[in-house]
Parts: C-alpha cells; structure tokens; sequence
C-alpha cells in the first residue's frame, strides 16, 4: 500500500536516535519476534490494534491535530492543517510542530518527503466524522464516471482543454472544490432551497438521513433543490443510490466560513496549587503506604487462613469481602485493591471454587514491608482495570476478581495522572486532588474516567491511598513509577516504610500492641494464641481462654507459648498473661475423646459423670460405660465442638492414641493459568530460543534500532516452493499453510508465540461471522486446528487456522 510504503521509507531516513524514540512509544510493534526490517516495522506499526494501543496514550492536542488532518485527507500540506487549527504563526505554530512531533513519535503521522503530511490508514479510520465533516470530494467520486464528471465541470462552468481523461476531469473538480472562494461563488449563484439545505447540512455533519439521486428524474423524496448541488458536486450520490447525499468535506469548510477553526487546546487546564515541601510529601506518603501496607499484609493473611469462596459467576463477592475485611479490619476499598493487585503479582491463584493464596504469596510474607509494598504497588501500575471500582455503570455491585476483559484506557488514566502530576510547578501541588481530573483528561482524553461525578476521581483515591500522590503532588513513589525505574522505586520504599517490628508490648489487660507492620514471624505467632481486634499504624491482639486453647489444640505446650511470647514482647510478661496459660493448660486435656463414633475418656470419674448428666449435652447420646468411659452416638468432631461450646477443653485422640494435633496447612494454589504443556507444534515446528525483548533482558529501543537501520529496507517474504527465501522454522510454514489470510509478519508472531509457549492476541472470525479478540496461550499446533487456552472463555478451544483474520502481542 501507498502508505505503507511512504512510512518504511520515512523510517529508513531516521536517525538511531528517532527510530528508537518510535520503538519506544510503540513497543507492540518491536514484540518478539523482533521486526526483521523497516518494511516490516511499517507493517506492524500500521495495524489497527497497534495503532488502538497508540491513541490513549496522545493528549487532547495530539488527538485534535490528527482529527484535523483526517479531516483534510491526508496527505495534506502543513500550512492547510495550521490554516484549519488557527495555527499558523506565534505560539500556537510551536506548539501545532510540537504534536506533529509527538505524533511522529508514534508514527502515527509523518512527512513524505514532498512537502506533505500522512497518517496511518487506521488512525484516519478513528473517526467516522472528524470534524463532523464527510470524506473529501476525491474519495467520494470514486465510482463516478468520466461522462458524469463532465456534467459536473459544465455546470460549474469549468473548462478543460484539451477534453481529456476521467483523472484530468476528477482532477479538475478536485482543484476547484480546493478553493473556497469557488465554491462560496457557486454556491452563491444557487437557488435559495438549495442554499439554506447546503448551509444546513454545512453545520449538521454528514449523518442526517436523506435519499437525493445524482441524475435522472427526482426521486419521490427529494430535497428541495438537492438536484442542483448534486448535478455540481457539492452534494455527491452513492450510485446505487444507497444512503444519504453526501457533503465532501472541501464543501463544508467552504460553508462554514473563514472564521472557523478546528479545535486546538495546545495549553492544559489551570488548576489551584498550593506551596508543598518535599519534606511534608515524604511524610504523608510514608504514613499512608505504611498503613496500606499493614493492611494488605492483614488482608493476605485472612485470605490464606481461609480462602475466599468464588462467586458461580466468578469473582469474590460482596458476603465474602465483608468477611475478609472484618478479619483483617480493613475497608472495602483496601481489601478490593489488595486482591486486584495481589493476584496481578502472583499471590492469589483461582483455585477451583476458591481463591487462594500462591507459594510466591509465602515468599513475599517473608519480606519485609518496604519490598512487600513496591511489589504491589509495580502491580497497581500496570494493572489493566481499576481495581477499587465497587459498582458498574448500572450501579449493580462488582464482585472482586471478576476477571474483567483488560482495559488499556484503565492502565492510561493512571499514567495520564502521574503525567499530570509530574508537570506541577516545582514546590506545589494541588489545592484539592480532584482539581487533577480535568488535567488528567487534557493528558489522557481517551482514558476511562470510572466515575460518573468527578472525573478520574476513583484513580486519584487510588493514588492517594498508596501514597504515590501525597499533598496534591507527585511522591518519591510516583517520580519512580512514572520514569520506569524500579531500582530507584525500591530504594524509596525502603527510605519511606519503616520495617516490620519484631517486638510487641504485652500488658496486663491481655493485650499486645505491635506498632507499624509487625514481622510475618510476629504476627504468626500472635494470630495462633491470641485474636487480632485491629488493624493500622497499631496492630492489637487480644488473649483469652479460647486463643491459648487454639494454640494448645495446635500442639504447642504451655512452656512454648510463654517462651515464644517473652522473645518478642517489649518487657517481662504479666503476670495475668502467665495465669491464663496456666489456667488453660490446666484444664486441657482433662478429658479426651476417642474415635469409635465416639468414646470419651479421662482419669476424673467426676468429670465423666458430670458430662453424662449434662442437659445440653443430652443430643449426643452419651453414656457412662465406666467410672472413667463414656460413649457418644455423636461422631468425634461433633463432639468435640459441642464440648468446646459448652466450656470444656477436650482434646481428639487418633487411632493409636494419641493426642490429635488440630493444625491445617493453608490452601495454596497453582498459577492462575496452567503451565505450558510444550512449544513443539505436532505438525514438526521446532523451538525457537526466547527472544531477548520481552524476557528478562530488558527491552533495548536503540539496539533495536541499529539492526534495523543496518537491514535491508525490506526483507523478502518466503516462498519456498517458488524457489524464493525459506521459512525460518517448520512451524512457521505450517502457520502459513493454512492461514491464507494472515500476513508474513503475523505468521512469525504467531510461530514464534507457537514455539516458545508464550500468550498472543488474535482477531478471530467464528463459523456464524461472529469476529472477536481472544488472548490465547497454552498453545499446541494441531493443523489445522490451534489448540489454546481462552482466557476469554476460561477453557481450553480449539480455533481454525484458517479463521485467525490477525495477530497482536499480548
């Protein structure tokens, strides 16, 4: 394509240093494996989806730039785009370059090297109406004929001589309909119907409904004086007269006068800003990421003592987030964006009807705080939907780890709010944070908003709670999400998080207070002999009867609990502490109960004849064998329950005898998606090593950029059967073999993701026309068949090759 051909060749005329700007911005289309050419770097940079991952990240004067030029029709003269902006000289010229740079950047509009701009076909495609105007005159007169456009020349009264071809006469018409003086002179010399229903149509953009024909006899619902701009061309007919009559945009300029201009706000929105020190931002984010990160410790830990039931519709409902954050005393939106970003970093796997934490969340409770908090705070940055969103647009609740489809306009509305941030004036921030709203949608206008009221308002509470936005300014912990830098991100966490403390205070009202994050060590202990009450810069526990029992049923002596319990406490134990193990200890054990269904036994025929004689206790059929035996109807564990409840402290005996220590391993589950069952295709691929860009090296723009600039411009496509050059591996061929509709460049993306096990994105065509997106991974190559699993449909599929209509790095 044209176009096509004109992008590889501005690209080839870059330097490293641009050329590795373009592979920066635009790093879907550098996605392994890597682009052998420039030719081939044009291709994937011109894809729609690539192109769609582009557009949120423009600002509002990129955006407006390139609808501008869409309007024109591209290509187009820079003096024609800074005419229809109000453009043309003084600031606003520097900053219309400034966003044509920006969008060259992107390489998404560019020079062709004779003076005018083009844009990538599928950004064009972005608007069904830029400017509210139609396609221009040229596109719109495409099926007409030589005879037609005659008829059209005549009634403008423009000549050509000599007669010449149909291009002569399209051209013609095209270079007067390019003047507006022309056509405000022929529009002047129309009928007054005619004028007032072009005038109309002018502002009203190309949408209204309307049937005119081109020739011949009016058709029965014809517009007064359509006919006489339709036989001039300053209304054009589809030939099979199929539609409304359409305005060409040249026209509708013309009509809307000098004095109109396209949209161009080059300048973001001022807001009120206040005097801030570094020192003041240091100090509320300390304090706020330090709660949120003692909080979401609390949240893991009730997830992995018991793990949260998933919905049958999928997700963590409301009942069972009410019940994570009674445990862990947290809030709804603390607990909701714990187990968003929890399960993003690998802690939290599905794991059949539950959710339940992974071996990586074992790990990551090791640590301490300061890595704990950057691991889910890189999460929360990435995170492809807002995770604190607590209701949809219909206001109906949203469970938790709903597994909502990814949202890139979520991921932008926080980049685009960093942004906004990160330009304050040094030494302020704003007056209140949601002044950063309209801000955000200068920066980010296609980002998603997620809020009905406030614009960005949800993303700004976000960001306020993690501590990357602290007194209306960007943090230490923004600064470093914002450039990319986890090195200097997690220098900041360990500056501003305090560690976990390893020592509580353990007064005489049976209590222990940790202050800041206690330890996993500290809390492990605390949470199995004593009850946690709350939560946040203190942490406190409370002892009683019934915690130091749970430690005893888990196995622990009295002897142990005292001595774990003076290591970490502040100063000796009291002494009341001390006579409720006593006391406890005493009193557990005395009677035992033995699997039979069941029998009770104990060295006190007091005791034993207490509990035969015990009313409450009737229900389990218990009866006296002997002075020191009982048996119950009732099976052992509902025995030992209705004991516990009714005060006494019974311990369960196994089959030989012994004491049965009560202590479960908590659930963990597996990686959220299976692991790969192999990359070898079954039609004979082989396996490809893993491309440098996207595995752990990291992604290197100039490079990258070198290569391709020391490449041929355009690298041959293989025909092996044609004696042309060979396919780099087996499964590429087989790729290509069956799907016809795919492109050379999508056949590698799909072989490479083949052979190294990684997941894809492709555009899918079904049986019943039906075209969807689905990520895929897990894949086997079966031709031709791709066996896969959807993340869409949470299951194994089995898609056709020849329906895979493109392909997209996931």
């Amino acid at each position: 394509m044209k176009s096509r051909s004109t992008l590889a060749t501005w690209l080839d005329g870059l330097d490293g240093c641009l050329l590795a700007r373009v592979l920066e911005t635009r790093r879907d289309a550098a996605s392994p494996p890597e682009p052998r050419s420039v030719g081939e770097l044009a291709d994937r940079l011109q894809r729609p989806g690539s192109v769609a991952l582009a557009l949120p990240q423009l600002a509002l004067p990129h955006l407006q730039v390139a609808e501008a030029l869409a309007a024109l029709g591209a290509p187009t003269s820079r003096d024609a785009l800074a005419g229809l902006l109000e453009a043309a000289d003084g600031e606003a010229a520097r900053e219309l370059d400034a966003a044509l740079e920006a969008l060259a950047d992107h390489a998404l509009v560019w020079p062709d090297g004779a003076g005018k701009l083009r844009m990538a076909g599928a950004l064009r495609q972005a608007w069904d109406a830029p400017l509210g105007l139609d396609a221009p005159l040229e596109e719109l007169l495409t099926g007409t004929t030589s005879d037609e456009l005659r008829g059209m020349l005549a009634a403008l009264g423009v000549s050509v001589k000599p007669p010449g071809s149909k291009a002569q006469r399209l051209a013609a018409l095209v270079e007067h309909h390019s003047d507006p003086e022309r056509i405000l002179s022929a529009v002047a010399k129309a009928p007054a119907a005619t004028r007032k229903l072009l005038e109309g149509r002018a502002g009203a953009g190309p949408a209204r409904p309307a049937r005119f024909i081109m020739f011949g006899s009016p058709g029965p619902d014809l517009e007064p004086g359509a006919r006489w701009a339709l036989e001039r061309g300053l209304l054009v007919q589809d030939r099979h007269r199929f539609g409304p009559a359409r305005m060409p945009a040249e026209v509708a300029l013309a009509l809307r006068g000098p004095g109109w201009h396209a949209p161009f706000q080059a300048v973001p929105p001022s807001v009120g800003l206040a005097p801030v020190t570094p020192r003041e931002v240091d100090r509320e984010a300390s304090a706020v990421a330090s709660t949120f990160a003692a909080g979401a410790a609390s949240v893991l830990s009730a997830c992995s003592a018991t793990a949260p039931a998933r919905l049958k519709s999928g997700g963590i409902g409301a009942r069972e987030l009410a019940r994570i954050g009674k445990a862990a005393q947290a809030d709804d939106t603390v607990v909701r964006l714990t187990l968003e970003t929890a399960y993003a970093a690998g802690l939290l796997a599905r794991d059949c009807d539950r959710v339940a934490p992974t071996e990586a969340y074992d790990a990551w409770a090791a640590q301490e705080p300061p890595e704990q908090f950057a691991a889910l705070l890189q999460a929360w940055w990435n995170l492809p939907l807002t995770p604190t969103q607590a209701r949809d647009e219909d206001n109906k609740a949203l469970p938790a780890l709903g597994g909502a489809p990814p949202c890139n306009g979520c991921v932008q509305a926080r980049h685009g709010l960093l942004a906004s941030a990160a330009r304050l004036p040094t030494g302020q921030g704003v007056r209140v944070a949601s002044d950063l709203g309209p801000l955000v949608a200068w920066h980010r206008p296609l980002a998603d908003s997620s809020s009905d009221g406030t614009p960005f308002a949800t993303v700004i509470q976000e960001a306020e709670l993690l501590g990357v936005l602290a007194r209306g300014a960007l943090s230490a912990f923004g600064i470093h999400l914002w450039t990319g830098d986890a090195e200097r991100l997690g220098i900041e966490c360990r500056r501003l998080l305090p560690s976990a403390a390893a020592t509580a205070r353990i007064g005489a009202d049976l209590t222990a207070v940790v202050t800041g994050t206690p330890s996993a060590r500290l809390a492990s202990l605390l949470d199995s002999v004593a009850d946690r009450e709350t939560n946040g810069t203190a942490s406190v526990w409370r002892f009683s009867p019934g915690s130091v029992r749970r430690a005893l049923d888990a196995g622990r002596t009295p002897e142990d609990i005292t001595a774990d319990l003076a290591a970490v406490a502040a100063g000796p134990l009291p002494q009341p502490l001390s006579y409720l193990i006593t006391d406890t200890a005493r009193s557990h054990g005395r009677v035992r109960i033995a699997p039979a269904a069941c029998v009770l036994h104990g060295d006190e025929p007091a005791l034993l004849a207490e509990l035969a004689a015990h009313r409450k206790l009737a229900k389990l059929g218990l009866r006296q064998l002997a002075p020191t035996v009982l048996i119950s109807r009732s099976p052992l564990d509902a025995t030992l329950a209705a004991l516990r409840a009714e005060g006494y402290a019974p311990v369960a005996e196994t089959n030989e005898g012994t004491v049965r220590i009560e202590k479960t391993r908590p659930r963990r589950a597996t990686a959220a998606v299976p692991a790969p069952r192999g990359s070898r295709a079954r039609g004979g691929g082989r396996t490809a090593a893993p491309s440098m860009a996207n595995g752990s090296a990291a992604f290197d723009p100039s490079a990258l950029a070198t290569r391709l600039l020391a490449a041929p411009a355009t690298a041959p496509e293989p025909a092996p059967f044609e004696g042309g050059v060979p396919f780099a591996t087996d499964t590429e061929e087989i790729v290509a073999g069956w799907a016809k509709r795919l492109p050379y460049t999508d056949v590698r993306q799909l072989a490479h993701a083949i052979d190294t096990g990684q997941a894809i994105t492709v555009e899918y065509v079904a049986a019943s026309g039906n075209r969807t997106v689905r990520t895929l991974s897990r894949l086997e190559l079966d031709p031709p068949y791709l066996e896969a699993w959807c993340h869409l449909r949470e299951d194994e599929r089995v898609f056709t090759l020849s329906r895979i209509h493109g392909v997209m790095p996931t």
